[in-house]
């Protein structure tokens, strides 16, 4: 993440997940409100923009959308470094797609640590009757690696506004916390004075009288 000089915060976001669960449906209803019912085939990565304001604060948002195949999965670690935060797809009526999300929190994990917020999104719930996902699985599964978990549809427009936009306001938070803590230990980091002698502690009662 930058601040530009005018205070405005750019994230970068990655929808990672297999082919098919829905990741460039998603992307395609938050940014234009659209939905296309034939599967778009993502090839390598596509990125698109949008601008939010919430309470005051200015944000730009660059949402990457990458390939599922297996065959462009090497290519991941080009698209996802440097992210702020990353949505992981899965469908909710095939139980290997969440497996694999298992597979991309542990990689995500391992390259980018805590720097990362990461949410997890069961989508197609329009296809509730089909489902293979229990819903105690997957939040439990989000819980236990510090995940958030929604539920959405991309073709009903159900939770994709609520999943961007919570996802904006946690990487807002941890970018102001980071800084908040960046700022303190700069403080302490002035206290320690290399030009003061460190026996000046112990003898600042003897100073002070003269």
């Amino acid at each position: 993440m930058t601040t530009a000089a005018g205070g405005t915060y750019n994230f970068k976001v990655v929808l990672l997940g297999e082919g098919c669960v829905g990741k460039t449906s998603l992307l395609l209803r938050y940014i234009e409100d659209k939905f296309n019912d034939k599967h778009l085939t993502t090839l390598q990565a596509t990125f698109l923009n949008k601008k939010l304001n919430i309470n005051g604060k200015r944000i730009n948002l660059s949402i990457w959308d990458t390939a599922g195949q297996e065959k462009f999965h090497a290519l991941g670690p080009i698209y996802y470094r440097n992210s702020n935060g990353a949505i992981l797809v899965y469908d909710i009526t095939d139980e290997d797609s969440f497996g694999k999300v298992k597979n991309w929190v542990k990689e995500l994990k391992k390259m980018l640590g805590a720097d990362i917020v990461l949410f997890i999104a069961g989508n197609k719930i329009d296809l509730e009757h089909e489902r293979t996902v229990s819903l105690e699985e997957a939040e439990s599964y989000a819980n236990m690696v510090g995940a958030k978990h929604f539920y959405t549809s991309a073709k009903l427009n159900q939770g994709v506004e609520d999943l961007f936009l919570d996802l904006t306001q946690e990487m807002v938070e941890r970018s102001e916390n980071n800084s908040q803590s960046e700022g303190n230990r700069s403080s302490r980091v002035l206290v320690v004075d290399d030009e003061v002698p460190v026996q000046s502690s112990c003898c600042s009662g003897t100073r002070s009288g003269n």
